[in-house]
């Protein structure tokens, strides 16, 4: 091992700091990569649900963040290991060998299926940083079959929860919390893979970071890690100085809580001065019996994310938040704590991000970008095989992205939550007695515009074996906006085939209790994306482009361009 260097020694030039970034967040990826293909829940292995990362010794801030894993997990990471370090600083007792691991929503987390390993890297007898893995788990008990229970009223009804507890001391794996993780999920085979999975991810981690230290030096690689921090920080200050200064409000809605019909409010006060921001949450819903509420480090990490959407060029780790302040109260749906439901945290975000994409279009209209579709689509189908095995498949679903100033949004897209993938139909069919009779785009479904939002998509499935279905979606009551003059898109539909025709929930997007026979089918509409611009602004040949195509009908161009005979 290299001997430290002094303070002068220290400066990095530029070359050696861009040869260091690269090789660090290579390390992530690599850990991203490892756990992709070793896992054994496609929503890990095919839609890269999870995430690894490297963490500040003292303060667990994010130092890099690998190019593959989910941004959402970005700045929730980094709460996770603040509460191992919180754990570590009352009761002691850190050794190298340990990882700890939890699913708390409260302390770091998302949301139960989420389970988090963390682990502390010794240089020389000396805490140098931490290393974290997260993946979504298929299964983790409660009442409804992979987690999404729309009428959870407290965590308890969600699934297990695991507060930060030793799975490896000192090396030595802990049988019995693997026994508790065991007796605690319908899919245990499931689990213990992905488990494994995310330690081999861990070593690797481990292995390679180990071999850059001894080539270059702990005081090199830290000078590296303040250096990144540095340079985020100074980025994000330019960025919003080049703002004006101002007072931004945008509001959203969500259809309801899962347990009553009551529309609920996201709103955002943007307040910039100079180069920092605050971005104040007061004015969202208090917190609500349902699973849609969020804990105050998911929302901060969800800001992250719509932040580094608008500033793609700042770097991804804790000096990008230095220049913001936020407001989250307690008393939200948004800053919430136990035992309040959380398991559709991933619809809150959307809504809480397309929030901030609508202030910040106030502020700079050349940033302005359409609502994206805006909900995952949570579905759960779950069921025995004729050998008596269970089975749960769990899924999440595309839709359209909103218009920009630039072009038409994408058509089945992912949400802008994640870089994670839509589960592709062969793996989901060979994995789970279902067949999907349909997977297309969805004619009509997107916001028209100068430039017209991303088309949504239709899935149509059928289960082999009987089964029972649970739906946790949003954007069935409030449609994706449009922007500077752009019309919403369509609203999300879910319905399912009953002896008397097909049914739609009561609640529109959120359902429990559906049971199916084999060969009944299950259909989802999802939205496309919000317009961008005065629909009186688009390309005539574009729209006929549309209609031959067959994504706008001619009815609906029409209508929303005044093209009747045209097209």
């Amino acid at each position: 091992m290299s001997t430290p260097i002094d303070a002068a020694a220290a400066r990095l030039d530029p070359v050696t700091l861009a040869v260091l970034q690269g090789r660090l967040e290579q390390i992530a990826d690599e850990m991203d990569a490892t756990l992709y293909r070793s896992a054994f829940n496609p929503i890990i292995a095919e839609a890269r649900d999870a995430c690894h990362g490297l963490y500040h010794a003292s303060t667990g801030d994010t130092l890099v963040q690998g190019s593959k894993g989910l941004p959402i997990f970005v700045g929730a990471m980094s709460f996770a290991v603040k509460a191992v370090i919180a754990k570590v600083a009352r009761e002691g007792g850190l050794s190298p060998g340990d990882t700890f691991l939890f699913n708390d929503p409260y302390a770091g987390g998302t949301h139960l299926n989420d389970f988090r390993l963390v682990r502390p890297v010794f240089r020389g007898g000396e805490l140098f940083c931490w290393l974290a893995s997260v993946g979504h788990w298929l299964d983790i008990g409660g009442a409804v079959p992979g987690g999404y229970n729309p009428k959870a009223t407290e965590s308890f009804q969600e699934g297990v929860r695991i507060p930060p507890v030793k799975l490896i001391a000192a090396g030595e794996m802990r049988q019995d919390v693997l026994d508790i993780l065991a007796a605690n999920t319908r899919v245990p085979v499931s689990n213990w893979g992905d488990l494994n999975g995310q330690l081999n991810a861990l070593d690797l981690g481990m292995r390679r970071l180990g071999a850059l230290l001894d080539e270059y030096g702990e005081a090199t690689i830290a000078t590296a890690f303040d250096a990144f921090s540095d340079r985020a920080e100074a980025l994000m200050r330019a960025a919003i100085h080049a703002l004006p200064d101002g007072q931004y409000a945008f509001e959203d809605y969500l259809d309801n809580d899962g347990i009553t019909e009551t529309r609920l409010t996201i709103a955002l006060d943007l307040r910039i001065e100079g180069d920092t921001m605050v971005l104040d949450f007061s004015r969202s819903a208090a917190a609500v019996q349902g699973p849609i509420n969020i804990a105050e480090a998911t929302t901060i990490a969800a800001c992250y994310v719509a932040l580094k959407h608008v500033f793609t060029d700042v770097p991804a780790n804790a000096g990008c938040l230095r220049p913001i302040r936020f407001v989250v109260p307690d008393t939200t749906l948004l800053g919430a704590g136990a035992p309040r439901p959380m398991a559709g945290y991933t619809e809150t975000i959307l809504r809480l991000i397309g929030v901030i994409f609508g202030a910040l279009a106030k502020a700079d209209p050349a940033r302005a970008t359409a609502a994206p579709f805006g909900t995952i689509n949570a579905l759960s189908i779950a069921g025995h095989r004729k050998d008596g095995t269970r089975w749960v498949m769990f899924s999440f679903f595309g839709g359209g992205l909103g218009g920009n100033p630039e072009s038409d949004g994408l058509s089945h897209a992912n949400n802008p939550i994640s870089t994670a993938t839509i589960p592709p139909v062969e793996i989901l069919e060979a994995a789970y007695p279902v067949v999907f009779t349909q997977w297309a785009l969805r004619p009509d479904s997107a916001g028209a515009g100068t430039h017209r939002g991303g088309l949504g998509a239709i899935y149509e499935i059928e289960t082999l074996t009987e089964a029972d279905v649970f739906l946790l979606g949003e954007r069935g009551t409030v449609p994706p906006f449009g922007t500077a003059g752009g019309s919403a898109a369509a609203l999300n539909v879910f319905e399912w085939q009953t002896t008397e025709g097909m049914a739609r929930p009561k609640l529109v997007s959120k359902v429990t209790d559906v049971h199916l026979s084999a060969g009944q089918r299950v259909r989802l509409q999802t939205p496309g994306g919000g317009g961008w611009g005065d629909p009186a602004g688009r390309d005539r040949a574009r729209i006929r482009r549309d209609v031959r195509l067959g994504y706008v009908s001619a009815e609906a161009a029409a209508r929303a361009y005044g093209m009747d005979g045209e097209a």
